[in-house]
């Protein structure tokens, strides 16, 4: 899904693997955490480059936009070379962030941005089971036939080169409208742990130690293109999947703002409904995580729930008593808009975090559910992700302000030019400078919870949330 790709620089990820994408920030921001470090601008940009990164928004929004485009396409993979494409490499990089310690759990499974904290919150790591392959292509954003029959054409060698993953392709016009221009979303989602999880979780998981399976269950329609490859249109966020299939008066009036030729999208019919492409867990996975806990002696723990989002107040809850039981006086939620995740700093100003998925209409409406039903925060803060689109279900900087109104004493943005948004391309550095500037507290870093104490905690509250943990 969405991708900021503004001057991307930072520590270099295996061919095929972009920086901009959900799952390689959030790894670099959880295993940041685990080595004591601060996570900037993404974990992407060289730091020499924040000072001209600081000044983009000066640039007319034309030069903005294309900034994404262009950005996400020097990322992309040449479709000539996906047979050489190895998502196996993909997990060793994933490993080799990690400290090489012992650890009481690991967690594998789903992309989240709430994982991140979870992780942090028990000092262990987190193992994604979805990758994104960006394929350069070029392709108008309302012709999702083409890319659809593109695909097909395409993705032979990649699978063939990868047979222990499926192959969800991903094609938003709305959301990803800046990207899809110039690049084909070939998400993976591996069915299989592959030898560098297992190598890692058998050097560094104490004996007895527990894998957690992370799994989101959130789904959507898609097409059947061939063995281990679907093609799916849209994706979670503003829009509801039907709307991208059957079109409707949002869908007309966002295509109208763009200047299109088109007042819907011509999509051919959904096979069925499988799980989503950036967040959905697939549940072959399952099988090899308990073959290899068996052959280990490891226990497994599975957490559940169906949407992304459904995590973020069950993270945000477990952390609020950890801070509560060390007699910090300030009670502080920060929002984290996708991939605007800070971890090292959020728990030294004593925050709460709470993972927004996105900057829409329903990430609103989740926040806002989850602050009339808790005990108000003295203050709450929040930073918003700019996408460089106006997209059909986007949430206006005014209606995030009016939620943040909730807090009983002060609130406010994180690095966010609201007049900008969401053309604000400098608050993918200026979160991470603004933060510690925002919120003047500064408390230690908690030592990381015991996994029992955690386990009880779950089977306690897990149902509370909506969530299973069993």
């Amino acid at each position: 899904m969405r991708a900021s790709s503004l001057l991307s620089s930072g520590e270099s990820a295996p061919p095929g693997m972009p920086n901009f994408d959900s799952t390689t920030v959030f790894v670099r921001a959880a295993s940041s955490y685990l080595h004591g470090e601060e996570f900037p601008a993404l974990g992407m940009i060289d730091p020499r480059l924040t000072p001209l990164a600081e000044r983009v928004n000066h640039l007319p929004r034309a030069a903005r936009t294309t900034m994404y485009t262009t950005g996400g396409a020097n990322e992309g993979v040449s479709p000539d070379d996906l047979g050489d494409v190895d998502v196996e490499r993909f997990r060793e990089w994933v490993v080799d962030r990690y400290p090489t310690r012992g650890y009481p759990a690991v967690v594998v499974g789903s992309s989240n941005g709430a994982a991140v904290y979870l992780a942090a919150l028990l000092g262990i790591p987190w193992l994604p089971q979805t990758f994104l392959v960006p394929v350069r292509r070029d392709c108008h954003p309302d012709d999702v036939r083409r890319d659809a029959r593109w695909g097909a054409a395409h993705a032979e060698p990649f699978l063939e080169a990868n047979p222990e993953v499926s192959l969800h392709q991903m094609h938003d016009p709305n959301q990803d409208r800046l990207m899809v221009r110039k690049l084909a979303y070939f998400r993976t989602k591996s069915r299989t742990l592959g030898p560098a999880y297992e190598e890692f979780i058998e050097s560094v998981l104490e004996p007895g130690g527990t894998i957690v399976t992370l799994e989101c269950g959130y789904d959507w329609p898609a097409i059947d293109l061939g063995e281990r490859h679907s093609f799916q249109v849209g994706g979670l966020g503003g829009l509801a999947p039907e709307e991208y299939y059957e079109g409707g008066e949002r869908v007309a009036d966002f295509l109208e703002r763009q200047d299109a030729d088109v007042r819907e999208w011509d999509v051919a019919e959904p096979d069925g409904r499988i799980p989503e492409a950036e967040w959905g867990f697939e549940p072959a996975l399952l099988d090899d995580v308990d073959r290899f806990a068996e052959e280990h002696n490891h226990e497994v723990r599975r957490l559940r729930f169906d949407d992304p989002r459904e995590l973020s107040p069950f993270v945000a809850d477990r952390y609020r008593e950890r801070y509560a039981a060390r007699d910090r006086p300030v009670e502080r939620l920060l929002v984290q808009s996708f991939a605007l995740v800070e971890p090292w700093w959020t728990i030294r100003t004593g925050s709460v975090p709470y993972w927004s998925a996105f900057n829409t209409e329903s990430d609103v409406a989740f926040l806002e559910q989850y602050l009339d039903r808790t005990d108000p925060y003295d203050e709450i803060r929040a930073t918003l992700f700019s996408h460089g689109v106006e997209s059909a279900g986007l949430a206006s900087a005014d209606r995030w302000r009016e939620v943040l109104e909730h807090a009983r004493d002060g609130h406010g943005f994180v690095g966010v030019d609201a007049s900008e948004f969401p053309y604000d391309v400098e608050t993918h550095v200026r979160y991470h400078a603004d933060l510690p500037e925002a919120i003047d507290a500064r408390h230690p870093h908690l030592p990381p919870m015991a996994f029992h104490r955690f386990d009880e905690r779950a089977t306690e509250t897990a149902s509370e949330y909506g969530l299973e943990w069993t």
